[in-house]
């Protein structure tokens, strides 16, 4: 195909999708599809200037406005950036710069993330935040003003700093986001209401921030980033490092990790080092942004087509992609609930070929419309298992048919129930056999019980062997030894060090054996209460459901799954089978520093400064302090650290009083 007709093709189909994105929301291809179609455009109108047409996608950015709110022009366009996916791309970026430049012109840069949210422009009069725009169309925007002034990063009076004066007028662009801890604590609400849980933490943050009721967006944990002074008067920026360090002495929050570099080549050493480092960030980034640091030479490179010439965003690769759903797997889990998992046709995305993606529950289904036969949009972050963001309605053909849970368990057979006001559907059978494998492979793993050796194939092997049946079984593994050693890729050593691991087992302190049985919603904190508490597990059998209820942070829903899941017969003998192998079942004495804390009950979120979570509750224990897994009225004290949650949050909504790692020094002095 000749340029021409090549050109005309990639228009038609980049209007087309970018027609069925923002107005019809029902898109065909991912983002990164529509990008690879978009940069080969902008690569033919390069090399052939005579294709570039009034009504091409590179003249023009995307729009995002909304027609239910008012309308607010921005008082400079808010461009969008062009893109780089490689070193090569830079390399031409600055080279293209340079030629513009006087040759001794010296061009040094700053790197920022390249934050995956929704672009917002606020403006301030005399100090006072006076309105507030998302990006729209890049000359108006949405005037979303309420529901900004509810984020608590976004500053409502600046400088909020003493000794400084704010300009006359200063208008500012950032990013609004989830921060990821802060994303999972929306869905973990959301769980505990029955409530569908948020896929897509971008598509949430919009939605949050176009709330027509401000109570909503207060009620979402948004967090803002500011980057780039719009305009501003009675004050002189010279270089983008000083409108950083600018800005966040105003009060706002810029973005973590920006840096100077000196040459673009000191950049590139780094990209790979990002690149390893995106999972590790509480934030989500899709790449980095460059800019030429000196804020005169970026006004005189100027701008070509929509895209200042002084900035790039390099982004890293797709993790997304589409593909089609051709079968669905019913999975149970060792709790009994069902989760759906969708068998894709291959796709390659975040780096492997993946072929299944979890469908995360029958109510997202549902909620998303995902049928069988759908061509979908899969996610892979990392290690994170794929999963599915959703549907693209507009390719169906007719031929997609509904996914519905199974009526009866795919092991057992069982009938399947769905709990009165849950989300979940469940296997009710506790010795289905999917569920007894998934317990035992849970109960031996490094998080729990710590057994070296008996991982999940060799768990399988041992059922499969008859040479287990359910937890209490691995304690007598030793009667078994010869047949072991018959067993392929069973040599001695591997007996002898699965035998020793399983010895070792034995002398887990009680809280860790509780958190390894697989009770619904008993993790390491609440089987430390329990353990703190009752002190032997026949205490805590004996328990009734208001006398575990009354624990601090510890629910009628979660001290009925304890009371149920130890009344059950199976169970029952799975902890007669345990103890009767030596395996321990009291709490270990805990020795007592002072009783300067007796009484108190605090909870722990953050990173602290010298104490590891352990460390701090083995402190406060210490001192006859309890430890609680959420904040209520009852709660005396929340231990804050770097990079808090939403206890922090709900502390400050209840009044409790909030203390530091030193503070926590002074209440013990």
């Amino acid at each position: 195909m000749n340029p021409t007709d090549r050109a005309d093709e990639l228009r038609r189909l980049l209007n087309e999708h970018s027609y069925r994105y923002y107005v019809l929301n029902e898109p065909l291809i991912t983002d990164a599809e529509y990008d690879v179609l978009y940069r080969e455009l902008v690569t033919l109108e390069s090399d052939h200037a005579a294709l570039i047409t009034p009504d091409s996608p590179t003249q023009r950015a995307g729009s995002d406005l909304n027609e239910n709110f008012e309308k607010i022009a921005h008082p400079a366009p808010i461009l969008s950036l062009g893109n780089g996916f490689s070193s090569e791309d830079l390399i031409a970026w600055e080279e293209r710069n340079r030629r513009l430049l006087p040759s001794d012109t010296p061009l040094d840069y700053v790197l920022e993330p390249k934050l995956d949210g929704l672009t917002i422009v606020i403006t301030y009069e005399r100090g006072i935040l006076t309105k507030a725009a998302t990006r729209g169309n890049g000359v108006i925007g949405d005037d979303v003003t309420a529901n900004i002034r509810t984020i608590r990063t976004i500053p409502l009076r600046i400088p909020v700093k003493s000794g400084l004066e704010a300009p006359d007028r200063l208008v500012v662009r950032g990013e609004v986001l989830f921060l990821k801890h802060d994303f999972e604590a929306l869905n973990e609400r959301q769980k505990a209401a029955g409530l569908p849980l948020y896929v897509n933490a971008r598509n949430t943050a919009s939605g949050s921030l176009k709330q027509k009721d401000s109570r909503i967006t207060a009620s979402r944990p948004l967090t803002a980033y500011i980057y780039d002074v719009v305009d501003i008067v009675g004050f002189t920026l010279s270089t983008q490092a000083e409108m950083l360090d600018y800005l966040q002495s105003m009060g706002f929050y810029i973005p973590p990790e920006s840096q100077h570099y000196p040459t673009l080549s000191h950049i590139i050493q780094q990209l790979p080092t990002w690149e390893q480092r995106r999972q590790q960030l509480d934030y989500e980034i899709d790449g980095v942004v460059i800019k030429v640091n000196d804020l005169r030479i970026s006004a005189e490179l100027g701008i070509v087509g929509k895209d200042p010439r002084s900035a790039i965003a390099y982004k890293f690769p797709a993790q997304e992609a589409s593909t089609r759903i051709i079968g669905v797997t019913h999975n149970v889990g060792r709790t009994g609930k069902l989760t759906p998992t969708a068998q894709l046709e291959p796709v390659f995305v975040g780096g492997v070929t993946v072929v299944n993606a979890t469908l995360h529950n029958y109510d997202f289904i549902n909620h998303l419309d995902i049928r069988l036969g759908d061509i979908v949009t899969v996610k892979r972050s990392g290690d994170v298992i794929p999963y599915v963001i959703g549907p693209m309605i507009g390719a169906r053909t007719g031929a997609e048919t509904p996914i519905l849970p199974p009526e009866r368990c795919p092991h057992c057979d069982t009938p399947i129930v769905k709990p009165e006001g849950a989300v979940d559907y469940f296997c009710p059978n506790s010795q289905c056999p999917e569920r007894v494998f998934r317990s035992i492979e849970f109960f031996a793993s490094r998080g729990a019980m710590d057994i070296e050796g008996l991982g999940p194939q060799t768990v399988k092997t041992l059922l499969d062997q008859g040479l287990i049946r359910d937890e209490g079984d691995i304690f007598y593994l030793y009667q078994h030894a010869e047949r072991l050693l018959g067993l392929e890729k069973f040599a001695q050593k591997k007996v002898d060090n699965l035998l020793q691991s399983i010895e070792k087992a034995k002398t887990r302190p009680l809280a860790q054996l509780l958190a390894s049985l697989g009770i619904e919603g008993v993790g390491s904190t609440v089987s430390e209460q329990l353990a703190d508490h009752f002190e032997t597990i026949d205490a805590l059998m004996n328990a009734s459901v208001e006398t575990i209820d009354a624990l601090e942070g510890i629910g009628e829903i979660l001290a009925q799954n304890v009371v149920q899941w130890l009344s059950d017969p199976y169970h029952q003998a799975v902890i007669a089978k345990l103890r009767a192998a030596g395996v321990q079942m009291q709490g270990a004495t805990r020795s007592i520093a002072s009783d300067k804390l007796n009484g108190l009950t605090f909870v722990l979120t953050g990173t602290l400064p010298t104490l590891s979570r352990d460390q701090a509750s083995d402190l406060i224990k210490s001192h006859g302090g309890k430890i609680s897994g959420s904040v209520s009225k009852k709660t005396d004290y929340v231990l804050v650290g770097d990079s808090p949650g939403s206890k922090a949050e709900k502390a400050a909504q209840l009044g409790v009083k909030i203390i530091s790692e030193a503070e926590l020094y002074q209440l013990l002095a």
